[in-house]
């Protein structure tokens, strides 16, 4: 695909990561969007943020755990997820709590690179203002 037909893409989300289909459809989603070459980004606001929270375990609800998958974004070049740091603190999280999310820069002879990105509402609102195309889930 040419760069002239690049679209920003943010897939937003606010659901918490199990009880509904919200999160596993939101990642699929993701990776297929970056399959195809565009430029990918995820939004973690409200519930949405314990997605992405460590030491997640789901045993004893008898549910799928894809957090792992999260740590595989780096693979199909999505490096940025944007965390609403006024929603972390609301559910009495820090960055601390979340899982070290990373990616290899090849321009920067592989150095391994935070993909996680702390952000206030006021910088999420421009994030999600300066896309292409929003999806929520």
């Amino acid at each position: 695909m040419s760069e002239g037909n690049t679209k920003k893409f943010l897939y937003i989300n606010r659901k918490a990561p199990h009880g509904s289909i919200y999160a596993l459809e939101s990642l699929e989603v993701v990776l297929i969007g970056a399959a195809f070459e565009q430029d990918v980004s995820l939004a973690f606001l409200d519930d949405g943020v314990f997605q992405i929270a460590a030491g997640q375990d789901t045993a004893g609800i008898g549910s799928k755990n894809f957090a792992k998958t999260y740590r595989a974004l780096g693979d199909y070049e999505v490096r940025k997820l944007y965390v609403e740091r006024e929603s972390l603190a609301e559910r009495g999280l820090s960055e601390s709590d979340l899982m070290p999310i990373t990616y290899e820069d090849e321009d920067d002879d592989y150095a391994e690179k935070p993909s996680i990105h702390l952000v206030d509402r006021a910088e999420m609102a421009r994030i999600i203002r300066d896309s292409d195309v929003v999806l929520s889930f």
